[in-house]
């Protein structure tokens, strides 16, 4: 019956540790940016440098 009583206890002091850590990280700002990352895959990466449609192949 004693190991009921420990791991209630240490998984209330693990709780309130994530809730801590939460509110520290809404607090600075962690997850203000709710709009950009739904559309991030929308996104271009990056610009090409160079046409490779036009290269032909020598190989034949």
């Amino acid at each position: 019956m004693s190991a009921i009583y420990i791991l209630i206890g240490a998984s209330l002091t693990l709780a309130v540790g994530f809730l801590i850590a939460f509110i520290r990280n809404a607090q600075a700002g962690q997850f203000d940016d709710d709009y950009t990352p739904s559309i991030r895959i929308l996104m271009d990466d990056e610009i090409p440098t160079e046409d490779t449609s036009k290269q032909t192949n020598t190989n034949l």
